[in-house]
């Protein structure tokens, strides 16, 4: 069977070959690199900068450049002083399901450091997409996210003080917040508004995640109402694009 561009479903992906076919160094490098890290398996330590660059022929420099790319697409991470192959990404379904179903249908201890909670009166933009009025007072809830522990994310939640009174008595930040608005409030979700994009964090947001600043992550913005079809939530949900991706169904 022929397949497009001679590329078969599931075999290694030619992007990082030229037309003309001249491989560049850090691309061989890193084709080597991928076959160590299979033969290694997850939470295995890699050899030294020093090791594989005489292993593979190659400078250290060159060998950098492939150890980035990896770091980048999610196949390595730091422990300490070394570098570990990484785990299979996170996949979370864009979906009204919370980020705590999500992470434990993987088999993952989902959880949240509370940054901070407080309280102030909405500004124009924000009070329009919850449904209020200019100066009426919302809470802004800043979590990070975590995965057995690992930091991989960062969530800020913008929610009417009306709607939630007493969310600064009653919540646990570790805890998921649709379970809080569902079993203690007897709200629930109707639809939501999402949008996604790539970007870089922030130095605050990269020190809050314990990332790279250069590392890509990815940003999703939404919109909730409840059952009613009025606003409830504003979430601004930033994910470690070397951790996670994201899966949805399309029907017809």
């Amino acid at each position: 069977m022929d397949y497009p561009n001679g590329q078969e479903p599931g075999a290694p992906i030619r992007s990082g070959i030229p037309e003309h076919g001249r491989i560049p160094k850090y691309y061989a490098a890193k084709v080597q690199l991928e076959t160590l890290l299979a033969e290694l398996g997850e939470g295995e330590a890699l050899p030294t900068e020093r090791e594989l660059a005489l292993r593979f022929e190659v400078s250290r420099e060159t060998l950098r450049q492939a150890l980035r790319e990896l770091h980048l697409e999610g196949r390595l991470r730091r422990l300490g002083r070394g570098t570990v192959v990484a785990g299979p990404k996170l996949e979370q379904p864009l979906s009204l399901a919370s980020y705590t179903e999500g992470v434990r249908k993987q088999g993952r201890r989902p959880g949240r450091h509370l940054v901070g909670l407080d309280r102030f009166p909405a500004p124009e933009k924000l009070a329009g997409e919850l449904g209020l009025q200019v100066g009426d007072e919302v809470w802004h809830m800043e979590r990070v996210l975590l995965a057995d522990d690992e930091r991989v994310g960062l969530e800020s939640t913008y929610v009417a003080v009306a709607r939630v009174p007493r969310l600064d008595a009653e919540f646990e930040p570790d805890s998921s917040f649709y379970a809080y608005l569902h079993e203690r409030l007897g709200i629930g979700f109707g639809d939501a508004d999402e949008r996604l994009e790539t970007v870089l964090a922030t130095p605050r947001e990269a020190l809050l995640i314990g990332t790279p600043g250069a590392l890509p992550m990815l940003l999703i913005h939404r919109l909730s109402r409840d059952t009613r079809g009025l606003p409830l939530e504003r979430v601004r949900s930033l994910y470690r694009g070397d951790r996670f991706s994201f899966t949805t169904h399309l029907g017809g």
